[in-house]
């Protein structure tokens, strides 16, 4: 049996069986009753990682591997996301997460967050959604948290003892009521003048599950608190509203000024924006959100344990058995078959993730476009720089549906649209390229995407301290070379 620590405030979730300090109940061979309540028994289902649906699953691939097969890389692949994101840590690595359990011992050995050196790169922030231990340490620290650097808080987190855990939905004080710690949530709800307190049961179910499967991004020093996490929900949830949101902030209620991007592209020279995982926005608008169905009736759907009725504490998709699918779906949908139903979802998920490629391949043509176009040395740069805002908007659009990690099961409609959306942008990026050269690229651009630009298959930190590599694709030689270096940080233990 897994080894593990959930905080001791989160043991009174569970009765007055766990009511001593932390070093009297690590959940371990040690405590027989709280190994046998329901809710930890089907908590630690999340440990398996070995079980692929169709389009996701827990087996942690490589999300661009599509010349690999499990458990490196997967059929079902999108070859060009270290091209679309190149000059961003997300080029480095990007992988399936496997689920609650592992989010410790994953974040810590991302490639993403810098281990060759004493800094991080990547702020205190990225703890916010891997362990319910936030509200103790902005306690201690307050708002100079969410900038401290990441590396400081790796040894505090053994992942033999800290997870996302029961503290991180559930009130401490009174076990049985939903409670919301995430402090960027709370305030993107007040300024929408709600108060979660005043939530039903029912919208709780979804509100704390959007305290982290949300899109988010990092405030600015110079017009907020740095660093810290900012929901942009001020005008909406789609895809549009929020990229107009980011298109103009403003720095008393955003804490960011003018327009927002997260990286400029090593290749095209435009500013991007990266999107999170924002599946409570493609939830929001659903069919089924709008038949009052939450996020845990269908991945917390109510179990039989023995003589014990209960909510399955097995956060995962309800695709992976036929019995998953009767405790999630059937009790709306009795009158169809568990293959019936999952029949449906994934003939959803194969449209949706044939335009997501699609999509994908059109916006990496936007930026290659924009760089023969700068190549050329006489393009208008007018033009050139309407092409990179539709460069810019096209992958927003692509990177919307493409982070939501559902692959379209969570609202195929607006999926759908959004893809199309992208697809039109990232045409007109590439029109309006041809266009700055005075259609003189007209003939280098009309080439099959993977003769135009292959996609990059290996790309990382090391790598990028390797000259050799980075003359390997033309597009890499736009990158730094970096110094080389060996690992500071293996996991939590320090090498050096």
């Amino acid at each position: 049996m897994r080894h593990i620590v959930i905080l001791a405030a989160s043991a009174i979730l569970f009765g007055p069986v766990l009511t001593a300090g932390a070093e009297e109940w690590e959940l371990g061979e040690g405590n027989k009753a709280f190994q046998h309540l329901p809710q930890y028994q089907s908590y630690l289902k999340n440990y398996d990682d070995t079980q692929m649906t169709e389009y996701g699953g827990s087996v942690p691939h490589r999300k661009h591997d599509d010349f690999n097969p499990l458990p490196k890389g997967y059929k079902h692949a999108q070859p060009y996301l270290k091209n679309l994101w190149l000059g961003y840590p997300f080029s480095y690595e990007y992988d399936r997460a496997r689920g609650h359990v592992y989010s410790i011992e994953d974040v810590t050995h991302i490639d993403r967050i810098n281990r060759y050196s004493e800094q991080a790169g990547l702020p205190t922030t990225c703890w916010n959604c891997k362990t319910n231990t936030m509200p103790q340490l902005l306690e201690e620290h307050g708002d100079a948290l969410w900038s401290m650097n990441f590396h400081d808080f790796r040894k505090m987190h053994d992942p033999a003892r800290h997870s996302i855990g029961c503290t991180n939905c559930h009130d401490p004080a009174n076990q049985m009521r939903l409670a919301i710690t995430s402090v960027p949530l709370t305030e993107a709800l007040e300024r929408q003048g709600k108060d979660w307190r005043n939530a039903s049961r029912d919208e709780m179910r979804s509100l704390v599950c959007a305290q982290c499967h949300v899109e988010y991004y990092f405030e600015t020093a110079d017009h907020g608190i740095a660093a810290k996490p900012h929901f942009p929900w001020d005008k909406g949830m789609n895809a549009e509203d929020i990229y107009r949101f980011k298109a103009d902030g403003d720095p008393e209620r955003d804490g960011f000024k003018g327009q927002f991007s997260d990286w400029v592209h090593a290749v095209s020279k435009t500013p991007m924006i990266k999107v999170q995982h924002p599946e409570y926005e493609m939830y929001h608008d659903s069919v089924h959100a709008q038949a009052g169905v939450s996020c845990a009736d269908c991945h917390m759907p109510r179990v039989t344990e023995g003589a014990i009725r209960t909510s399955s504490h097995h956060w995962t998709s309800p695709l992976k058995s036929d019995q998953m699918i009767r405790n999630a779906c059937m009790g709306c949908h009795a009158d169809r078959s568990p293959a019936d139903l999952r029949d449906r979802t994934v003939y959803n998920q194969e449209r949706v993730w044939k335009q997501l490629n699609i999509a994908q391949e059109k916006s990496v043509r936007a930026h290659e476009a924009v760089r023969q176009a700068m190549e050329h040395g006489f393009a208008d740069e007018e033009i050139l720089n309407q092409a990179r805002e539709m460069v810019r908007k096209g992958q927003w659009f692509w990177d919307y549906v493409s982070a939501e990690n559902s692959a379209g099961a969570h609202n195929p409609v607006k999926a759908l649209d959004t893809l199309a959306s992208s697809q039109q942008y990232s045409d007109e990026a590439v029109q309006l390229a041809i266009r700055s050269t005075n259609y003189e690229i007209a003939e280098s651009m009309d080439k099959p995407i993977k003769e135009l630009v292959p996609p990059i298959r290996e790309h990382s930190r090391k790598l990028q301290q390797s000259q050799e590599h980075l003359d390997s694709h033309v597009w890499l030689q736009y990158l730094p070379l970096l110094p080389e270096a060996e690992l500071v940080w293996d996991g939590n233990e320090r090498l050096r």
